[in-house]
């Protein structure tokens, strides 16, 4: 019989990037740099544990903006294009270094890596990667559950509540035209939490959310069991915490695996290290050299030498840094049962593109760990949040305190002087959203669809992304660009409103490229 429980969440996020009005778009690679590193790497792990009947447990959050990305035509042909090119300096690759032992198997594993990604997204796939999570939670080993519409920052839309709730309403409402279902639980955007924001998780018929940890450390009263439990917020809504043992083990690249020196290094690309004008065709159309996805050396300490990377010795600390995590999680849950009283649970809650993107060899990590777990010993389960739930339905009650997992653990990423401007403008927009829906309310279809897509460009302004991306220096112009367009046009469409005539065809054109949430009608913001 086990003694406790690890509950892994993956938090799978990507802010809405599309532009058809460009032939050729930078920031799109970040979502078919994702597709072929984490989400069919994922795929291929949920599919070969269901193969070898494997019994695990883990819970995934899809992000609305990303199942929006992932299920557009646009999207997906743009990939398909993105794989063919990649494929092309795969090949390149190969003869180039046909006669260089250091490197030619690995240009090799590139190659026939690039080529299996196309051949899943195209033939066993369908093209369709949300519909293959979803087959899984069909099986019963997967929980999927949502997030906020647009990754908005709830604490600093508390202001206006309609705000706070249309976030979290459209988010539900993306996840059933996705999944077929309701939603269980909820990945709140950064893992924010504000006082009473509960209230607005039950009124959508949430049952859980996940938070930092010190927004249980610190709850009111003192939790009883730490992190170690499930506990219910004063609207009965349940909240789980972080732990940051195990957590710093997996996401820390100085203290964690990641870091080790076997692992291949994530900056060193040959979109950098080769001649440029044979890696051209393959980097940014406007010349810059970007990442291409091919990497050759290993991390191998803390200089700049670099030396070749061994993707077999790369596999075996894997699984050796698996065999350790089990380990010391199994000490960990037997330390805590016996002083608890009660099984404990180990909240291990990570950005699902550290598997495989960033951590190139995460995702083999993870296939590992679950199958040690499920074989080779029975101290410790998987297990995911509803089913602690099911075992423990009566929990203490407490009220989570203000927290994030960002920098030193509250709001300050995302309000500081880098980002700090854009709040007056948000918060005029909500403002005038929530005014706007009450006058015109129950409208014809043009004026129904102005509303609508008003609703579209105030939520995309508000992704949490944006300021985040002002706050490290990394896209600013970027991120300053796409706050102010979205603004600029939900105050373009506020004056169809209040005009006798209504431009159709500038209407159209702005539904077709902001084109997020299909199912979204204004009435997420009415109270």
């Amino acid at each position: 019989m086990e003694k406790g429980y690890i509950s892994f969440i993956l938090h799978a996020h990507l802010p809405f990037v599309r532009h058809p009005e460009y032939e050729e778009f930078l920031e799109e690679r970040w979502l078919f740099e994702a597709i072929t590193e984490t989400y069919i790497p994922l795929l291929e792990m949920l599919d070969g544990l269901r193969r070898d009947s494997v019994g695990y447990a883990l819970t995934l959050n899809l992000s609305p903006s990303l199942c929006n990305m992932l299920g557009d035509e646009l999207l997906r042909d743009r990939y398909v294009v993105h794989l063919d090119k990649t494929l092309e300096l795969c090949e390149k690759e190969v003869e180039r270094t046909r006669f260089d032992t250091r490197f030619h198997a690995v240009a090799l594993m590139y190659y026939h890596r690039f080529r299996r990604s196309k051949e899943l997204f195209l033939n066993r796939y369908r093209r369709d990667i949300p519909e293959q999570f979803r087959k899984h939670q069909e099986s019963g080993n997967l929980e999927i559950i949502t997030c906020a519409a647009t990754h908005g920052f709830l604490p600093l839309m508390e202001v206006h509540p309609e705000a706070v709730q249309a976030q979290i309403r459209a988010g539900v409402d993306s996840y059933r035209r996705f999944f077929g279902r309701d939603p269980r639980g909820i990945w709140i955007p950064e893992c924010a939490y504000f006082e009473g924001l509960d209230k607005y998780l039950k009124k959508e018929g949430l049952k859980y959310f996940i938070t930092e940890t010190h927004g249980v450390l610190f709850a009111r009263p003192r939790p009883k069991f730490g992190v170690y439990s499930g506990y219910y917020t004063p609207n009965h809504v349940a909240v789980f915490g972080r732990d940051a043992e195990s957590s710093k083990s997996v996401w820390s690249s100085i203290e964690g695996y990641p870091g080790d020196y076997h692992y291949r290094e994530y900056y060193r690309d040959v979109g950098f290290d080769l001649d440029y004008e044979y890696v051209k065709p393959y980097i940014s159309s406007c010349g810059t050299r970007i990442f291409t996805g091919l990497k050759y050396y290993r991390i191998t300490g803390q200089t700049p030498h670099k030396e070749p990377y061994q993707p077999e010795r790369a596999l075996e600390t894997a699984a050796s840094h698996a065999g350790n995590f089990m380990f010391n999680r199994q000490h960990q849950v037997t330390h805590l049962e016996q002083a608890m009283g009660r099984k404990p649970i180990i909240l291990c809650p990570y950005d699902a593109e550290l598997f495989g993107h960033w951590w190139f060899e995460g995702v083999q990590w993870l296939d590992f760990l679950f199958r040690k777990i499920w074989h080779d010993q029975d101290t410790v389960r998987l297990a995911t949040p509803v089913q602690y739930l099911k075992q423990y339905p009566r929990n203490q009650v407490i009220e989570p305190a203000a927290s994030s997992w960002g920098w030193k653990g509250y709001y300050e990423v995302w309000l500081n002087g880098s980002n700090d401007w854009i709040y007056p403008h948000l918060h005029k927009a909500q403002e005038r959203m929530i005014e706007t829906v009450r006058q015109y309310r129950g409208a014809g279809d043009v004026r129904a669809r102005i509303l609508n897509q008003m609703g579209r460009e105030l939520l995309l302004a508000q992704s949490s992304d944006w300021a985040f991306m002002m706050k490290t220096g990394h896209f600013t112009e970027y991120a300053r660009k796409r706050t102010v367009t979205h603004l600029e046009r939900f105050d373009l469409l506020r004056t169809f409103l209040e005009s006798e005539s209504v431009n159709v065809e500038r209407l159209r054109e702005i539904e077709q490229r902001d084109n997020i949430f299909p199912e979204l009608t204004y009435s997420v913001f009415q109270p």
